[in-house]
């Protein structure tokens, strides 16, 4: 039980730096709409994930946008992130993997292939402006059930 303490607790510090004053982290997130239709934990669980990702998205630290379903542009197969630590560090690529593993990478070369897949997620996904909406008829799907 120490060990899921403990990761809950790193979890919420690591949420800490999108809220610091001064100088709080930006954060630039992609959302697969089935990502956020899988119930996981029960309807409360789901509902409580749908208000807190909307008023994450009010903050102006934070752009998340939807990609949906129907849409017809780029999907990536594995989750990464863009780390970009300011100046003195270069930017990194971490790639997560279905098995687990982690891949990081700060050559250039790679960091910018998936700089280009990120920016085509983007032009994909619903403007960052959507995003409350959505997550409002999602909550209202998942109450009218």
């Amino acid at each position: 039980m120490d060990f899921v303490n403990r990761n809950v607790d790193l979890r919420m510090e690591r949420k800490d730096v999108l809220n610091r004053d001064p100088d709080p982290l930006n954060l630039w997130v992609i959302i697969g709409e089935p990502a956020l239709r899988y119930v996981v934990g029960g309807t409360d669980v789901m509902l409580g994930q749908y208000v807190e990702i909307t008023r994450l998205s009010t903050l102006p630290n934070i752009t998340i946008q939807v990609l949906p379903t129907a849409s017809r542009g780029y999907r990536s197969r594995s989750d990464f992130s863009i780390l970009d630590l300011g100046a003195r560090l270069p930017r990194i690529v971490q790639v997560d993997t279905a098995w687990g593993a982690v891949s990081t990478s700060d050559k250039t070369r790679e960091v910018d292939r998936f700089n280009r897949r990120f920016d085509a997620m983007m032009a994909s996904a619903l403007p960052p402006e959507d995003t409350p909406e959505f997550m409002h008829r999602l909550e209202r799907e998942l109450t009218d059930h």
